[in-house]
């Protein structure tokens, strides 16, 4: 970590401009290409919004006033992850830089580059317990990539240059500069230094891997008769999306996504077998337990994807492929490590295989593609109906049918989980808090998604208990006319954590239940001048979710769902990913989803098929 004033990088020969701290700051920013500025000021940080008054003026950037720090950094987030560009958050000293402490821990885990600026006392009472002091540098350590405190004015666009390189290359994540107000204040000799002049020593990251690891891989995909690509949030940040489907492709090789992977591989395609872990599809619990060849691509093991780790891939060789050297071997030991960036690595896995002309696999994996597929028709996601009440995942399936194209975020609990599994995401277009599991993240994301990409439909997904936690933040939306649509998914409870409970703790639902107290969501929203709507009946349901899109502005839908709705399947703590609960018998699935059999191969088919999907028999 850096809090000192000596120089590390290289700089502009520009001839330096007489300027204060805080025109170098923002001046740097807008040679970083930031155009929007997530923030809320305070008075450690008043000179630096002094600076964004004269910038906003003349049309260099954008700043968004959040009700809340939290949904700075969580817009700044979204923001990211939406573009792939590093975002910006502000907030001043004390208060409203731990307020920023939640959204830095969801960057640095889910690997977000973000550049956070906070506030922080004058120099000469740093260490005295002045008003509004905190030490934010040393709060925030664990949970970021660096961080700096700037000490004199004239360190300011070396500082500023470093935190976005840092913060967008390797690994990316989230990098905290911390300002003294005097900082801002005071005067020195500007020198710019602008993107791609930074050399750090000794922070130089792995890009291409081994050429040894790459044959080495080569070597187990062509001999592997059940492997499967486990990809991960890596591939989604190193745009590997077009190098995947052609590995996947060539080597016929089952596709399973991790939740932060989602949109890095089409879950249309005949290969995607969907997410795994916890609450992914059987087949790719099956899949990643039965492989002879795990592919692990961006991923990171995480024990909600792997449950009982012994267990985990417990027949495969593994070949692990990622940026950052800490995460290979951490969890699960590789046969064959390549450290590098996924695209890069992929696409000379790609060379490779043409260079030694290898062709395409033609039945090497033909069998367990059928396996694959049996499982899918034996334990196919459902989408329940209950009569008259209204099924949550129902919901969700329409708001994915009307608007397939759509950058989606979520908050988090049972409504992340089913809208993971039932909405289908393109690139960059599912955006969710993964490693943290930050309830009240959904909203503020959404927020930066579209102030970041306008003219994009941008949806966010909420529970009721997660909604309440930053629904200030319609306030933002209606103040800037933010287009978003939130749709919260309203059963009453913290959802998951009432089938937690239900499931392993006796059904005692302690503190649990939301209804006491719960607000009129639509009364709440037109109080900020945003439109509500309210949904009970699913024959409401169509209509609502076409009239959510087609409103031009922000809008919040209350939809009330059968409240004990549980998601399944459900790895339960400590068992392996074959355990599942909540597996239909096979019996109830043929019921439950409309299931005809093929008089001439025996195929399973929906009763809504006229012709069969394996041989075309007309049914």
């Amino acid at each position: 970590m850096v809090s000192s004033s000596v120089p590390q990088s290289s700089s502009s020969t520009q001839a330096p401009t007489r300027c204060t701290g805080a025109f170098a700051l923002i001046d740097s920013l807008v040679r970083h290409g930031v155009k929007h500025i997530f923030g809320y000021p305070g008075g450690a940080i008043l000179p630096i919004y002094d600076e964004i008054y004269r910038a906003e003026a003349r049309g260099d950037v954008q700043h968004i006033l959040v009700r809340h720090e939290q949904g700075a950094s969580h817009a700044a987030d979204g923001y990211a992850r939406a573009t792939g560009k590093v975002g910006v958050c502000f907030a001043t000293s004390g208060p409203g830089a731990t307020n920023l402490v939640t959204g830095i821990a969801t960057a640095h885990l889910d690997s977000i580059p973000m550049v956070v600026i906070t506030g922080q006392v004058g120099r000469a009472a740093i260490g005295t317990d002045a008003f509004q002091e905190t030490d934010i540098w040393g709060i925030t350590l664990p949970i970021v990539k660096n961080s700096y405190v700037v000490r004199q004015a004239e360190d300011m666009a070396r500082i500023i240059a470093e935190a976005f390189h840092i913060a967008s290359t390797g690994r990316p994540g989230p990098v905290l500069v911390d300002i003294p107000k005097d900082v801002g204040l005071e005067e020195c000799n500007y020198v710019p230094v602008n993107p791609g002049e930074v050399k750090l020593a000794g922070y130089r990251p792995t890009i291409k891997g081994n050429p040894r690891q790459i044959n080495a891989a080569i070597q187990l995909m062509q001999e592997a008769r059940r492997p499967l690509l486990y990809i991960g949030g890596g591939a989604v940040t190193s745009g590997a999306h077009q190098e995947l489907k052609q590995l996947a492709e060539h080597f016929q090789i089952p596709v399973t996504t991790t939740l932060m992977g989602l949109g890095s591989f089409d879950e249309n395609h005949s290969l995607s077998v969907g997410m795994l872990g916890m609450h992914g599809t059987a087949y790719a619990n099956f899949a990643v337990t039965e492989c002879d060849l795990l592919i692990a691509v961006g991923a990171r093991f995480d024990d909600r994807v792997t449950g009982k780790l012994e267990a985990f891939a417990c027949k495969a060789q593994i070949i692990h492929i990622d940026i950052d050297p800490a995460e290979v071997g951490k969890n699960k030991a590789p046969n064959v490590p390549i450290v590098g960036d996924v695209k890069v690595v992929l696409n000379q896995i790609l060379g490779r295989v043409h260079e030694l002309n290898i062709p395409p696999s033609d039945d090497r994996t033909h069998a367990w593609l059928e396996q694959i597929k049996e499982w899918r028709r034996d334990y196919p996601l459902v989408v329940p109906h209950h009569g008259s009440s209204l099924s949550p995942q129902e919901v969700i399936v329409e708001i994915g049918r009307q608007a397939p194209y759509a950058y989606y975020t979520t908050d988090v609990g049972q409504h992340q989980m089913w809208a993971a599994q039932f909405i289908n995401y393109g690139p960059r277009r599912w955006i969710s808090s993964a490693g943290l599991g930050t309830m009240g993240y959904g909203l503020p994301a959404a927020m930066g998604v579209k102030v970041a990409l306008p003219e994009e439909q941008v949806i966010c997904i909420s529970g009721d208990a997660s909604f309440q936690m930053n629904l200030q933040e319609l306030a933002t939306l209606a103040q800037y006319g933010i287009n978003v649509k939130t749709v919260v998914v309203n059963n009453g409870w913290q959802g998951m954590v009432r089938q937690w409970q239900q499931t392993f703790y006796g059904e005692r639902y302690v503190a649990s239940n939301m209804q006491a107290g719960m607000p009129d969501l639509v009364k709440l929203a037109d109080a900020f001048g945003v439109k509500g709507m309210l949904v009970q009946k699913r024959s409401d349901l169509k209509e609502a979710i076409a009239e959510m899109l087609a409103h031009n502005g922000p809008v919040l839908v209350d939809a009330h769902v059968k409240q004990d709705e549980n998601c399944y399947p459900m790895i339960a703590p400590g068992k392996s990913n074959a355990q599942m609960l909540g597996l239909p018998e096979k019996s109830k699935i043929d019921q439950a989803v409309g299931i005809i059999h093929c008089s001439q191969c025996g195929a399973k088919n929906s009763t809504a098929h006229k012709f069969c999907s394996e041989c075309g028999t007309k049914l």
